[in-house]
């Protein structure tokens, strides 16, 4: 039917409309009857729960809206996590467990609203609940270990989110902690989930816990005919040469033993941060192989010695007739590096060209070397002013270093790799005299005025070396115990007209020497 006809037949029109609105009646009355008899139904199910009973309708309405809760508390922690407590609390852990509570607690008190609108009896629930809780706290033990555990994580801190682990092999940083696992992001990009109780009950090495300084330990072994103290030498210097070595505290060498082929020693640095440790390790290698190759210090292969019974059978031209012959076999081929070294300056014997240092044995002076560093400046670099402290002693490595006095613009001289000064200053904390400023990049080797004391420390007798050969140089200590009369810089226990007594004394006072005899 038309428009035109709708217009020219409008009781026609009434009546269709009439007939629809008919059917849509009857179609709702059917449906509120069927819902109804479904839910008398359902109502007229009881199903016993102890000492009362809950219709089956009460029971489909307890799971649709208990549905409807798990949807609302997932979105409120949500929302707690990213909205609410990101303003209030920084740590993310915290925030996570915080977020999990606080949404946890909604839920059980909208499930007991539910409970009891639903028909339920608490009291005679509490029965079923406390006959099933045994066998529940028995399958759900773990998860209870496991949010135990999650909550010590965040109350003590003692692992935060960010932190650098290390347990059981693995090694990563924490991304994330909830009230049930550890998320674990490994160097190689793989994400560990840990359960928390692992973290509690294992011991954990945890690298970020105050700060990012670490030490690292590299085993290295040598020939048994290398030098070993070039071998300390060398492994420090290469340890200097990596910018993320610490001087402080300095890097040590340690002997750990003799092996089947080759002395073992290890290397021990201290590095920072310590979330780069794969390739400051990878880097220190590098050095350690660069530098040993520059001073022809092998690392030999392991070998196995055969010896043959009948060698005359196998070498028949050969002139041995010994019925026991050692035969060298190498387990693997190294090539030996093309790598000719230039000029090495060796910090042994540079230590044992000063006079001060001359009579220290081998053992002496690598206890010397090891609580030196390396430092680098930049060309046209102030080392030190005159009049500043003499705290710290200088042994150029390469580059070179003017010597002038500022005040009055007077060169003094150019001192060269292989040169050193501060030696006076360094031992009777004498102020400078002159200013030093590199004329090019510059290495130098440092003891500083605390490190040069524990050594003294440790060995009081080496005090008495030095005071004797200082000894020797009368007219510089009487120009440099003059100087720091002129400067107020003697105390009247300490100044004495007779030289050494006036070493000796100053000495003990300096470096804390309290077993040196000072009479």
């Amino acid at each position: 039917m038309g428009f035109k006809s709708v217009i020219a037949h409008p009781s026609a029109t009434y009546k269709i409309m009439n007939d629809w609105l008919t059917i849509f009646s009857r179609i709702r009355g059917y449906s509120i009857d069927f819902w109804s008899n479904l839910t008398a139904l359902f109502q007229s199910i009881s199903i016993p729960i102890g000492e009362t009973s809950v219709s089956l309708g009460g029971i489909l309405q307890f799971i649709f809206y208990s549905i409807i809760i798990i949807i609302l508390i997932v979105y409120i922690r949500r929302f707690l996590r990213l909205r609410v407590l990101q303003r209030l609390i920084l740590d993310q852990g915290v925030r996570e467990v915080f977020a999990n509570l606080l949404s946890y607690g909604l839920g059980m008190f909208f499930l007991i609203i539910l409970l009891q609108t639903s028909g339920f009896n608490l009291s005679a629930l509490a029965v079923i609940v406390g006959g099933l809780g045994v066998g529940i706290g028995f399958g759900l033990q773990d998860l209870t270990k496991n949010f135990a555990s999650g909550l010590t994580l965040i109350t003590e801190r003692k692992i935060k989110v960010g932190d650098l682990v290390e347990f059981d092999s693995l090694i990563g940083f924490v991304r994330e902690i909830s009230t049930r696992s550890t998320l674990i992001r490994t160097f190689d990009g793989a994400e560990v989930v840990v359960p928390n109780s692992q973290l509690v009950e294992n011991r954990i090495l945890n690298w970020s816990y105050e700060n990012l300084t670490g030490r690292i330990h590299l085993p290295i072994g040598v020939a048994y005919e290398s030098d070993r103290v070039v071998v300390t030498e060398t492994l420090l210097m290469a340890a200097y040469l990596d910018p993320n070595v610490l001087d402080d505290p300095p890097p040590q060498v340690q002997f750990i033993g003799f092996g089947e082929s080759s002395l073992n020693f290890e290397l021990l640095v201290w590095i920072s941060p310590m979330t780069q440790f794969p390739k400051i390790k990878s880097s220190l290698y590098f050095l350690v192989d660069y530098h040993l190759r520059q001073h022809n210090i092998e690392i030999p292969y392991s070998q196995v010695d055969v010896r043959l019974r009948n060698p005359e059978s196998l070498f028949p031209l050969t002139a041995h007739t010994n019925a026991d012959v050692p035969v060298t076999v190498s387990e693997g081929a190294l090539a030996k590096s093309a790598i000719t070294p230039t000029t090495i300056f060796s910090i042994r014997d540079l230590l044992q060209n000063i006079p001060y240092f001359s009579l220290f044995n081998e053992v002496e002076l690598r206890q010397l070397i090891e609580l030196g560093y390396c430092k680098s400046y930049k060309s046209s670099t102030i080392v030190f002013n005159e009049n500043e402290p003499g705290n710290a002693f200088y042994i150029i490595l390469s580059g070179s270093v003017e010597v002038f006095v500022a005040r009055i613009s007077k060169h003094l001289k150019t001192l060269k790799a292989g040169d050193f000064l501060g030696e006076l200053s360094l031992m009777l904390n004498i102020p400078r005299t002159a200013t030093v400023k590199t004329l090019e990049n510059t290495v130098f080797f440092v003891i500083n005025q605390q490190n040069f004391a524990d050594f003294l420390q440790k060995n009081p007798a080496l005090a008495e070396l030095i005071i004797l050969e200082l000894a020797k140089h009368q007219e510089e200590l009487k120009e440099r115990q003059k100087e720091l009369r002129e400067k107020g810089l003697i105390s009247d226990d300490e100044d004495d007209s007779n030289l050494i007594l006036w070493v000796r004394k100053r000495i003990k006072n300096l470096f804390n020497l309290n077993n040196l005899d000072a009479n």
